[in-house]
């Protein structure tokens, strides 16, 4: 299957993941609200899961079982006992971890919060309780995933999110019916009971579980079933974990920077109850990052995946060449989708955030935290495929560098955001302070592998990254023009008055800046221009012959 097509698979299953997560994200802040107590607490709850599976195997599974599964292949059995041993062990792993924190609720929600009263502290915790059961599921989706990627069925591993999406909108279309909707949190958090909580959480739970058991099915559509194999000593799983470790140290610091950005973002609450409700937290953070992460996730992600299985094959048998060139041809594609992306939800950033937010306070407290994330789309999607090259080379100790330095430069900013800026500032600030240290990120991992492999001679990287950006440029002036002139950005207009408006104004301004970005694209030479539609429509024709 080619690179293209297997993109296009991927993209295709993210596509309508992501289109039901907005539709998700969108009846969660209907149910709960954005910048409202109850909406902070499960967003605490919710991502804790997330955090803990992070520092346990964020990484380590993109970083170990594909290069290693690729390598087990050449084994008399296909390399059937190493993964049956190797999946065994992570099970193992996850089961446990899962237990411990999921009794260590109450410490989990302390540690992610600063400045919470009992009342709000205890919402939190019930929510932890019925959440953070989805780390064993999360662990068990991306076992299973990684290792279908290894053997080159990319499609499951993107598609499983979209039944994940339907139990979640399922379970608060149900908590609507019973309860009814709360978007300005005019239930008080001493209101909430067992079957409020449960009713939310658990289907939240519920969705990641179906998410990874319907892999199972998938395996066995390759050839594989899961067997568990105790006997973990003689089967080569030395090198798996020398490779984990460094991956583990990398995650574990990113965490750090986690903790700092969540600690820091929660202290806006108290501000909150005195200032108003229009003062950006948690919740409001995790909505941002969720747009931030749609364009990330539908290309950058498709595309990197797709690559990997492929570079690490050319990395294994020693081919740099090949190696350079599909690497460097990847991150052209990356760029030229991610740096649309940045001009067009940056400029469409107040639309939305009016999609999720009832209110034009909360709209722009909302929109300001988008437009800050967005400055480091490019640079992340970058370092994403940077690191999955080094993971190719097995070189997971480089990774772990770049990642520190992130890491202190994003640490050294938060500290000194939480004592100089005001709390309705606080968390767009964050969100840049995020972005700018992925900049330098970026920066040292690109000059990192260069001194590795050598320069991306021929590919025209440099060249090819500034006309994005120029291209950009001309497609954000376009979009900003037009909505700056029809006063689209002021209170009570048509782009910030419904919800219907602002779909309306996103897709009839977002189709300009398309045709903006890629006429000048064209203009200055740059093939991905028809090169990429080409690919794309040949391997949508070589799908709907099947």
């Amino acid at each position: 299957m080619s690179t293209a097509r297997s993109s296009l698979i991927m993209a295709a299953g993210t596509v309508t993941s992501r289109i039901l997560g907005f539709a998700r994200a969108v009846l969660l802040a209907l149910t709960i609200g954005v910048t409202t107590d109850a909406a902070d607490a499960f967003g605490v709850a919710n991502q804790l899961p997330n955090n803990v599976y992070a520092i346990i195997a964020g990484g380590v599974l993109n970083a170990v079982l594909v290069p290693q599964i690729v390598k087990a292949r050449s084994h008399k059995d296909g390399g059937q006992t190493y993964i049956d041993r190797l999946v065994t062990l992570i099970i193992v792993v996850f089961a446990s971890v899962t237990v411990i924190a999921t009794v260590s609720a109450p410490f989990l929600v302390s540690l992610y919060t600063n400045g919470w009263n009992q009342q709000q502290l205890a919402l939190a915790t019930a929510f932890a309780y019925w959440c953070l059961p989805q780390l064993f599921f999360y662990g068990l989706y991306s076992l299973l995933g990684e290792v279908l990627n290894a053997r080159s069925a990319f499609g499951p591993f993107m598609w499983a999110p979209v039944l994940n999406n339907v139990v979640a909108i399922a379970g608060l279309v149900g908590y609507i019916v019973i309860f009814g909707a709360d978007p300005t949190g005019s239930r008080l958090v001493a209101d909430w009971g067992a079957s409020n909580v449960a009713l939310i959480a658990a289907t939240a739970t519920a969705g990641v579980a179906a998410q990874a058991l319907i892999l199972l099915f998938f395996w066995k559509r390759v050839g594989l079933k899961l067997s568990l194999n105790f006997k973990w000593r003689g089967v080569g799983l030395r090198p798996a974990a020398k490779a984990a470790s460094w991956t583990l140290g990398m995650v574990l610091i990113t965490q750090v920077g986690g903790l700092v950005q969540t600690i820091v973002a929660s202290s806006t609450i108290g501000a909150r109850a005195t200032g108003g409700l229009a003062i950006a937290s948690i919740a409001a953070s995790s909505i941002a990052w969720l747009v931030f992460m749609l364009p990330h996730s539908i290309a950058t992600v498709s595309i990197a995946t797709a690559t990997f299985t492929k570079i690490s094959s050319h990395a294994h048998e020693g081919d740099h060449v090949a190696f350079k060139a599909g690497v460097g041809k990847s991150l052209r594609a990356i760029l030229a989708i991610s740096a649309l992306a940045t001009a067009g939800l940056m400029v469409l950033a107040y639309p939305i955030a009016r999609v999720f937010a009832g209110e034009y306070p909360a709209t722009i407290a909302l929109g300001n935290v988008i437009i800050a994330f967005m400055v480091g789309l490019v640079p992340f999607s970058f370092v994403f495929m940077l690191q999955r090259a080094f993971y190719a080379l097995e070189d997971t100790r480089t990774p772990f560098v770049f990642t520190v330095i992130q890491t202190l430069v994003f640490v050294a900013g938060a500290i000194t955001i939480a004592f100089t800026v005001e709390p309705r500032w606080l968390v767009a600030a964050l969100a840049l302070c995020s972005s700018l240290s992925i900049v330098v990120q970026s920066i040292v991992a690109y000059r990192l592998l260069r001194r590795k492999i050598g320069a991306f001679v021929g590919i025209g990287l440099t060249s090819a990254t500034t006309r994005m950006l120029v291209a950009a440029l001309f497609s954000a002036a376009a979009g900003f023009s037009i909505l700056w002139f029809t006063h689209s950005y002021s209170q009570g207009s048509f782009a910030l008055a419904t919800v219907l408006g602002a779909v309306v104004a996103c897709a009839g301004v977002g189709v300009v800046m398309v045709l903006v970005y890629f006429v000048v694209l064209a203009l200055l030479g740059l093939e991905e221009t028809w090169a990429t539609w080409l690919a794309v429509s040949k391997a949508f024709r070589g799908i709907t012959r099947r």
